[in-house]
Formats: C-alpha cells, structure tokens, sequence
C-alpha cells in the first residue's frame, strides 16, 4: 500500500501479536517496522490528509483530531497490553519507510535509554477537584443593619473562600507527597481549564505517576483508600496508560 508513514511508537521488539482487528490512524492496521533492534509501529496514511500543508489546516478541525487521537491512542493502548511503547507525539509522520528507519538511527541512544527506564512501568493519573465553593453573591444573604455589619459578612465570606482552598491545597499536596514517594517517578501537570474537559468543580491537582506495573495494584489501593476522606473533595483515577508524561518525546 502506498501513502505516508504515521509512527505511533517505538519499542524493543514484541512476540505477542496485535489485535486482528485493530484499526489505526486513518483505518490503516498498524505494522511493526524492524531497524536496529528496535521496532517502530506505523501505519500506511494518505498524503492529501498528512503531508505538511494538509495536516497543520486538520489539527486545527477539532471533530478530525478527535477521530485521529482516538485511533492513535487505540494502538497505543494496544501496544501497552504486550510491551512497553514509547508514545511519539499525534501527528509524527515520514515520507517513507527510510525516512522511519533515518529517524530511529538518529534518536537511536536516547530511544534505548528511554525504554530501558520504562521498561515494565505504567503511567497513572489522578486528579482532585474541588467540588464546593463558597458562592459569590452580589449583597450578604441577611440583609445588613448598617455598613459596618456589611463588611463584617463580606469579610467572613471571604476568609471562608480563602480556608476552602487552603484545605483543598492542603490535601492535594499531601496525597501527591504520598503518591509520589510510592512511584518511581511523578510529574504535576497544569490544572485543566473546566470548558475544555468538562469536568466539574475546580481542578487542584492534575498530576502522573510512573509505577511499575507489578505494584500497580497497591498504587490504585492507595488512591481509593482518599476517595470520601475530605467532604468536597473529589479524586480521580486514571490508567495504566503508556508513560507519556516520562518518555521526554520532543519532535
């Protein structure tokens, strides 16, 4: 089949066979290409969707990146179940298969380097979000005798505004204290904006932890052993994904 190649990751070479039906980027089913001991796995990709010009005017159709994550992160998915992938970034794409094989010699020590530390560790996410907030009303909800008593409620709504998020911080970084002395690794990501995740309450941690798969079992305990333990607090969980935020991928 002709077309560009579209490299979802690179890994040490896998025994385990994909999925039959897996389809990937595009409905091309993923293939391994071999180079140097490593494995790069591609898809065929028309160019009229993925040369240059065409795909900067796509990244910008928010319903076409939608489709084209979903199915990258479908095979990234699927690689995680036989081996431990190094995730490139949505949207890697060559000219060719030696343009595959250029790259792999060129990344060709960082790539071994990468997989040896994340050899058998997943990524798992948790997040807390305060989900009570003090409402903000334009006047006291008790009507005030006189000016004085008006800044005295302003002032204590205020200070109660302030002790909410004192306690919400104050529980956010101990659980990512604990979290991460658990992990081999942890990375604080930047809160989500509420209009684009759609979550609800104020996101106070947006954090990733790189554990090896064979004590996942304890880190998920460990997380749901907070969930409930403060009122307005909400924590979530999730994974095991690929190590996206450890695997330093930067092109």
């Amino acid at each position: 089949m002709t077309g560009l190649r579209y490299v979802y990751a690179v890994c040490r070479p896998f025994g385990t066979p994909l999925q039959s039906q897996l389809s990937g980027v595009a409905g091309d089913p993923p293939r391994a290409l071999n180079h140097h001991g490593l494995v790069a796995v591609v898809s065929h990709v028309p160019e009229r969707d993925f040369a240059e010009e065409p795909l900067r005017a796509h990244l910008e159709d928010l319903d076409w990146l939608t489709e084209t994550a979903r199915a990258h992160q479908g095979v990234i998915d699927a690689l995680t179940t036989v081996t431990t992938p190094l995730p490139l970034r949505l949207g890697t794409v060559f000219r060719d298969d030696s343009g595959v094989r250029t790259m792999i010699e060129a990344r060709e020590e960082d790539f071994r380097r990468t997989l040896e530390r994340l050899e058998g560790r997943v990524e798992w996410g948790v997040k807390v979000y305060a989900e009570s907030e003090p409402q903000e009303t334009p006047r006291p909800a008790q009507k005030a005798a006189s000016g004085r008593d008006y800044l005295r409620q302003r002032r204590m709504q205020t200070r109660s505004h302030e002790e909410m998020w004192q306690k919400a911080e104050s529980f956010s970084n101990r659980l990512h204290e604990e979290l991460s002395a658990f992990a081999e690794d942890s990375r604080l990501h930047p809160p989500q904006n509420p209009a684009l995740s759609k979550a609800t309450g104020r996101n106070v941690l947006n954090a990733a932890y790189l554990v090896p798969r064979a004590h996942s079992e304890e880190f998920v305990e460990m997380v749901d052993r907070t969930k409930g333990e403060m009122p307005g607090m909400r924590v979530e969980l999730t994974g095991p994904w690929a190590a996206y935020s450890f695997a330093g991928e930067a092109t």
